[in-house]
């Protein structure tokens, strides 16, 4: 029982945080521009981003709100759980990147007057992270590389 129970909080709070960011991403929100638009320009004083900065500044929050949401549908499903905690761990792990090692920090700012969200944006995608990577342990099972016994050479 706590065991089933300890997978549905799994699933469904990641795929709860993502859900409920999609409107910000799918309508181009002043914070979300301000996100995209602060790592856009990080990217373009980098010569091997440059060339990337500005379609990734102007389509990246609904790039990342599409694949956020591919992750929150596959999440409750038993038989693509596997998959949906794999892309939900690969795509937040951006984020938490950009956090930590971009100008976008990890208490952002979320609008033009220059308030910031006191890190709760970046401790919403730890939390998402830490979900998803306990959700691809409990389910390894199911990914084809461990579902069989792989033997070992003599």
């Amino acid at each position: 029982m706590l065991r089933r129970t300890l997978h549905w909080v799994l699933v469904v709070v990641p795929a709860f945080i993502f859900v409920q960011s999609l409107f910000f991403k799918f309508s181009g929100s002043q914070e979300t521009v301000i996100i995209f638009n602060t790592i856009g320009d990080w990217m373009a004083g980098l010569p091997v981003l440059s060339t990337v900065a500005a379609p990734f500044a102007m389509f990246g929050g609904t790039v990342v709100g599409m694949v956020e949401l591919v992750a929150a549908i596959m999440l409750p499903i038993p038989r693509t759980r596997i998959w949906g905690a794999l892309t939900g761990l690969t795509v937040i792990s951006g984020p938490i990147f950009f956090h930590l090692f971009t100008p976008l920090g990890v208490n952002r700012i979320v609008d033009a007057a220059g308030n910031t969200d006191g890190g709760a944006l970046f401790i919403m995608a730890c939390i998402v992270w830490l979900c998803c990577a306990a959700t691809t342990y409990l389910n390894r099972d199911r990914l084809p590389l461990f579902s069989r016994a792989i033997p070992v050479p003599a």
